[in-house]
């Protein structure tokens, strides 16, 4: 692990700023134990700060080490104990040799040094319980961020996770009676059923391939649908009309893959299966205020018999907005006059 002091360039500042504020601090205390000033005495103070916050900074190893491990808490103590006690007296012994070298007060620095060395010890034990509470304060905030991190990355997993569920939730009906029909037109027409193949096989690349979950173009997601219709037209012939009004600018927005599927899927159940008329699925796409804007409405059989969907598509829909967009995006329903339209408002993605 890396010097917590060393991690930015504020941390730094603020760690020899208060060694200065602390240094101005003895000179204060030793004014008034002394009785006055010794003309070394500003100077001793700056030379003592200097060596106890390298000391300080040298104890963040030990300390780490001998908190890095399941260590009982007795053996903790003793050990700062012990680091406190080697660290206070190479303190002060350190300060004694270097400024009793340059200062050439005599016996008027000696003096000073006896008064004073009761206060330098207590100070020196004050400090280094101040440090010590610092490293385990690093500590505990460097372990509440590995645990945000952990579970950010957690939440990240289930999230994608979720979203391929939803993904993977295609009607296997719609597989099952693609096929069927398939069967059926290889005697009755081959031709149509070798299309239908083609389309099939390229809606489902398109559906399987994308694993990665990277949003795709709404170009991309409307040729995908048009397959899904087209194979739909093949089963239900003229009672499945389609309609486009697609604003260009709307074409190269990104959204997540596959999320209109669903949406299409009830319209064929809910309107071409039930009906016994033509139905019309029209959609409609355009932009405002930097955010994509989609309807899709279809008519359907108001007669009471219809029988009620559990509403997975919309669900599965508004989740997956939900995962994505927070409360940014929004989806919308509505029945009038026989017709059933659902409304999407899609934020634009930030690259």
């Amino acid at each position: 692990m890396k010097h917590p002091v060393f991690e930015n360039s504020v941390r730094q500042l603020v760690w020899w700023l208060v060694w200065i504020m602390v240094a101005l601090g003895q000179s204060v205390l030793f004014y008034y134990v002394y009785g006055s000033f010794i003309r070394i005495s500003l100077v001793e103070s700056f030379v003592s700060m200097i060596v106890y916050s390298g000391l300080a900074l040298s104890i963040w190893y030990p300390f780490q080490y001998f908190n890095s491990g399941e260590t009982r808490t007795s053996v903790q103590l003793t050990n700062i104990i012990i680091i406190g006690a080697i660290t206070v007296s190479l303190w002060i012994l350190l300060v004694k040799i270097i400024t009793g070298t340059v200062v050439q007060e005599g016996i008027s620095y000696n003096n000073y040094w006896t008064t004073t060395l009761p206060y330098r010890i207590g100070e020196g034990v004050f400090l280094y319980g101040l440090v010590i509470l610092t490293y385990y304060l690093f500590i505990s905030l460097t372990k509440l961020s590995e645990r945000n991190a952990k579970a950010a990355k957690l939440e990240s997993l289930v999230r994608e996770t979720e979203i391929k569920m939803l993904r993977s939730q295609i009607n296997p009906h719609f597989l099952f009676n693609s096929l069927n029909s398939i069967s059926s037109l290889t005697i009755t027409d081959p031709e149509k059923a070798r299309d239908m193949v083609v389309k099939l096989s390229e809606f489902m690349r398109y559906a399987l391939s994308r694993k990665d979950e990277q949003p795709v173009t709404l170009q991309n997601e409307l040729d995908n649908l048009r397959l899904y219709l087209d194979i739909e037209k093949v089963r239900f012939g003229d009672k499945l009309i389609t309609e486009e009004s697609i604003e260009n600018e709307c074409l190269e927005f990104k959204i997540p893959v596959m999320l209109l599927q669903p949406l299409y899927e009830n319209a064929v159940k809910y309107g071409v299966y039930e009906s016994t008329g033509i139905v019309n699925i029209i959609t409609e796409a355009k932009t405002r205020d930097r955010a994509l804007q989609i309807t899709i409405s279809n008519n359907f059989d108001a007669s009471p018999r219809l029988r009620i969907g559990t509403g997975t598509g919309l669900l599965n829909v508004s989740r997956r907005l939900e995962l994505y967009y927070g409360n940014k995006a929004s989806i919308s329903t509505a029945k009038e006059n026989g017709i059933f339209t659902v409304k999407l408002i899609i934020p634009e993605m930030q690259n």
